[in-house]
Order: C-alpha cells, then sequence, then structure tokens
C-alpha cells in the first residue's frame, strides 16, 4: 500500500514491528523449497526480489519509519548487485521499462515510491554530479561527495535550502537548480 505506509505499519502493529517485518524481508534465507521453487523469481535478497518489480518501492519504506539509513545501504546494494555493464546485466526483465527506471531514479538520488503522490523519497546517488535536462527546458544538477566511497546521507540543501523531510516534490525537481547530498 504505497498510498498509506503508515496505515500499513499500523496494521503491524506500529512502527517497530513494521520495522522489524521490514528488516525480515531483506534478511531471512532466500532458500525456496518445493517442487517447482519458483524459477522466476530473481535478484533475491532475502526474500526481496529486485526482479519481481512491484517490489521496488520496499527498500524505500525505512525512511517513512524513520530509518533512512537502512534505505540508503538497501538501494546502493541494490544498485550495485542487481545491475551490471553486461548484456545480461539487468536482474529479471525488463517489464515496460521499469527496471531501468528504478535503477536511473534511485543513482540520482530519488524515487516515487507511490506514483502521483508528488514525493520522491530521497535515497544515496550514485554519481559525483548528475545533470537532468527537465521537459520544461530548466536543468536540475545533482552533486554528491564521493558517493563511492560515502552511502549514508548528511545533509540535502536544493538551491541553497537545507531539506529537512526524506524526501523532495515533483514540483522542486521541475523548478530546477542544484540538489546537493553531503554524504558520509
Amino acid at each position: 500500500v504505497p498510498h498509506d505506509i503508515a496505515g500499513l505499519a499500523e496494521l503491524y502493529g506500529g512502527e517497530d514491528k513494521f520495522v522489524k517485518k521490514l528488516d525480515s524481508l531483506f534478511t531471512v534465507s532466500s532458500e525456496l523449497h518445493g517442487p517447482n521453487p519458483a524459477p522466476d523469481i530473481t535478484g533475491r535478497i532475502g526474500q526481496y526480489a529486485h526482479g519481481n518489480e512491484p517490489s521496488h518501492h520496499m527498500a524505500y519504506l525505512f525512511s517513512y519509519v524513520g530509518q533512512p539509513w537502512k534505505t540508503q545501504m538497501y538501494t546502493r546494494a541494490l544498485l550495485d548487485e542487481m545491475y551490471q555493464p553486461t548484456p545480461e546485466g539487468i536482474i529479471g526483465n525488463e517489464d515496460a521499462g521499469q527496471m531501468s527506471a528504478w535503477y536511473i531514479l534511485s543513482s540520482l538520488g530519488f524515487y516515487s515510491v507511490c506514483p502521483g503522490s508528488n514525493e520522491f523519497v530521497l535515497t544515496t546517488p550514485l554519481f559525483d554530479e548528475a545533470v537532468i535536462k527537465l521537459a520544461n527546458g530548466k536543468t536540475l544538477t545533482i552533486k554528491a561527495n564521493d558517493p563511492a566511497k560515502n552511502m549514508y546521507i548528511k545533509d540535502v540543501v536544493l538551491n541553497g535550502e537545507k531539506i529537512d523531510m526524506n524526501y523532495i516534490t515533483y514540483d522542486q525537481i521541475m523548478n530546477g537548480g542544484e540538489l546537493v547530498y553531503t554524504l558520509a
């Protein structure tokens, strides 16, 4: 329920229990049993299957329950482990471009967990600098200090103003400018 993550957490008994459930998704054994143990499920970290596009938002849910560092840790692991510069470089299949879309947005440092919500949850960019030419003619320049070495977000500033939320909005992106991540 990407449209009501707070409600989902409450169904699990609160944020602490929800975090434990999310943690277990990524840490339980990825071994499958049975006569036909789902041969088309690929890209697993625990029971999370990155090759199954409907689960792409799961690593970002930690940011909604006060643990954004886990979002940053898991998205970096997914970027590093599930995508390679080879002919077989994408885990799973490219259903309508979702595998590539997840990679592009996540590598830029944000992702739309709930399309249509206007919010893009922040994560650690993969590049020192990226420039997006927006459809309205503006550009958004994204900068990060040594993301190859630094995985965790210390600070995010958009056009000189500190971002105090774990997300930026579509309107902020489309206004362009400079989005600067200070990483540690």
